[in-house]
């Protein structure tokens, strides 16, 4: 393994700075062998779910409220330039607790129920390094590092250094609302009265005041769920909203108040407990906003029309390297050591947290592995750091222009998935990234590449890379022939092939012609853990080659899209992967209907597990969905070399 790197030069300026820095904490906190456990300072690192970058009210968005927050960001230090070490959640979660970067730790996707990546055992988080100096620890939240939650094939939050532990592998389920899905120390809690955020932040206070010894210092992580879909907020905080006749909007900024309330909570807590000059906390989010941020203005009342969450401005979203899908809000305080109002625009990453507070603490840092994060509190006097990794970041499932980044100061380098098209930014004079500048600055460019490839190279060699290497891309498939653009005479859908799609009495008549032929809609949230949706269908003509079937996939390419519905020439309900070509190695079950029939059924597309499930006219058909396919961000529908006609595609909420 590589062994921890330092700067190996600091200009005069920096040094003497960060020599201050060292000098202060040493003596307003003692070191680790002579201070007693009542003097340290305790941790709070609070962690919002999908929040973006321009979603605060002190991050200058003009309606959502968020008085707590705005009065925490004027007790101590606001970041402009806080970024997550990762546009999804696990592994931004990853490198809070590592301090590094996702691909280095094992956390290289977000991970569903039965994943084998998990946060090993062999990688030292922050409760790990804190227990041995006295530090109690605890968590209570959306924990999210793991595919076996709660069982014994892969470690538990008990077993990286918590004390106790309140938490859902993921989202909280059914909702925010009266969650059922939470675990306490290994047990399951069982129905849960109230709204995720304040149920959270009220364990983290309960603990304070009733489980931990107030002789030694804490180290709490609260990470909430919102405003992760699915979005449900409390009717209190959205009737601060009842002036937008939206619904999606009023539960989406009602959502992000409820955050700040539970905020505010647990900061009443910590004052009441007379902690507050003693507790460094920090609040920043996983990763930037879920959806278009337009909402699903079809379907008011949908999961989808709750996404409105803001960027302020910047490009792209959750999952994307672009500043969007990585720029998050960023607030510390610590009262006696960083000045209250500051404003910093000092690029800071969540992998700095980890070896923040080992530093503060006393705690030694690895030198068996290579740290990415660095101390942040420079940052907060606007003091700039100096890293011996750059700031790096891989997205799995990225936009495939932007799969990876990197930067370096000002300059900020954007690969492709092959790492064969590079954009080249200044973002501090180009925050939005507007003005790619890699085909006017050559040499920039050529000694970025030099060093991103490096960083990239690096993290490969550390990480375990058989578990993103050769992931399962399902049976042996045969191609279909590349098929045409066809027509749209609906205006309803956005990719149209080898068909021509037009109104029917059912809804649409989608013609095929002489081979295969799909209409797509784009969604506005792709889908990554389960979703169901409902379609009806009928044969448009008297002939053998009768079909009809629901499509979807990541890509609006018919050799990558699944297909669910009915083989109607065959008398068979049945699924199957890419094109016609595969029908016979797909699952299915014959079936005694009318050919003449109107069929109804509901298809559940759940990646979490792996499957696809079809229900059709009382038929159950389960088939299996190749381990690659980790989003699915079009639906629509399908024929072959026929006229079948179907409803609109309605989600299941």
């Amino acid at each position: 393994m590589k062994q921890f790197l330092r700067p190996a030069q600091l200009t005069p300026v920096t040094f003497a700075s960060v020599l201050l820095w060292s000098v202060l904490i040493v003596s307003q906190i003692g070191s680790a062998s002579t201070c007693c456990a009542a003097d340290k300072p305790n941790f709070i690192v609070f962690l919002a779910d999908d929040l973006g970058w321009g979603d605060l009210g002190c991050y200058g968005h003009p309606k959502i409220k968020t008085p707590n927050l705005d009065k925490f960001a004027s007790e101590g230090v606001r970041f402009t330039q806080a970024y997550a070490a990762c546009g999804v959640c696990s592994p931004s979660r990853s490198s809070v607790l590592t301090g590094r970067t996702p691909y280095r730790n094992g956390v290289w996707r977000w991970l569903p129920v039965g994943n084998e990546a998990h946060l090993r055992a062999s990688e030292i988080t922050i409760p790990e390094s804190l227990r041995p100096l006295g530090y109690q620890t605890m968590h209570s939240g959306k924990w999210h590092l793991n595919g076996y939650f709660n069982r014994p094939e892969q470690p538990q939050p008990n077993d990286h250094g918590y004390d106790w532990w309140f938490a859902t592998q993921n989202n909280a389920s059914p909702s925010h609302k009266d969650p059922i899905n939470f675990v306490r120390n290994g047990k399951e809690v069982g129905p849960l009265t109230g709204f995720s955020a304040p149920l959270v932040s009220q364990e983290a206070s309960a603990w304070l005041k009733k489980e931990r010894d107030p002789s030694q210092p804490f180290f709490i992580t609260v990470w909430t769920h919102e405003p992760h879909l699915p979005i449900e907020s409390d009717p209190e905080f959205q009737q601060l909203y009842k002036e937008i006749e939206n619904p999606g909007v009023r539960q989406h900024h009602g959502n992000i108040t409820q955050l700040d309330h539970a905020f505010g909570n647990l900061m009443t807590t910590v004052d009441e407990l007379g902690l507050r000059d003693n507790t460094f906390v920090i609040f920043t989010s996983d990763n930037g906003p879920e959806g278009s941020g337009k909402g699903n203005l079809k379907n008011p009342q949908s999961q989808q029309n709750r996404t409105w969450g803001s960027t302020g401005g910047l490009r792209g979203r959750k999952r994307d390297s672009h500043e969007g899908g990585i720029r998050v809000p960023g607030i510390v305080r610590w009262p006696g050591r960083i000045k209250p109002g500051t404003q910093s625009d000092v690029p800071i990453i969540g992998s700095d947290i980890f070896t923040t507070v080992l530093e503060i603490a006393g705690a030694p840092l690895p030198t068996d592995r290579t740290i990415d994060g660095v101390n942040l509190i420079p940052a907060c006097e606007r003091i700039d750091l100096e890293r011996p990794v750059p700031l790096f970041w891989r997205t799995h499932i990225a936009p495939p222009a932007s799969h990876a980044a990197m930067r370096i100061g000002d300059w900020k380098i954007i690969a492709d998935q092959q790492l064969t098209k590079f954009q080249l930014y200044q973002i501090a004079k180009d925050p939005t990234e507007e003005n790619d500048l890699a085909s006017k600055m050559p040499e920039k460019l050529a000694e970025m590449k030099i060093r991103f490839m490096e960083v990239w190279k690096g993290v490969e060699a550390e990480g375990p890379r058989e578990w993103w290497a050769n992931q399962p891309q399902g049976g042996k498939r045969k191609k279909g022939p590349k098929l045409p653009d066809g027509t749209d005479d609906t205006g309803e859908f956005d990719v149209v092939k080898g068909a021509t799609v037009s109104v029917s009495d059912l809804g649409y008549l989608l013609e095929a012609g002489a081979g295969e032929g799909f209409a797509l809609q784009k969604l506005d949230v792709p889908i990554q853990e389960s979703a169901t949706f409902k379609i009806q269908y009928r044969t448009a003509v008297s002939s053998v080659t009768r079909n009809a079937c629901f499509c979807f996939g990541s890509t609006a390419q018919n050799d990558r899209l699944y297909k669910a519905g009915t083989l109607i020439g065959m008398g068979r309900h049945g699924a199957f992967d890419g094109s016609w070509a595969n029908v016979g190695i797909g699952a299915g079950k014959k079936s005694d209907f009318d050919p003449n029939a109107l069929f109804t059924a509901t298809v559940t597309i759940d990646l979490d597990h792996g499957k696809l499930v079809l229900n059709v006219d009382g038929q159950r058909i389960e088939h299996q969905l190749p381990g690659n396919l980790e989003s699915v961000d079009y639906v629509g529908i399908y024929a072959k070399n026929t006229k079948s006609e179907f409803s609109k595609i309605t989600r299941v909420e």
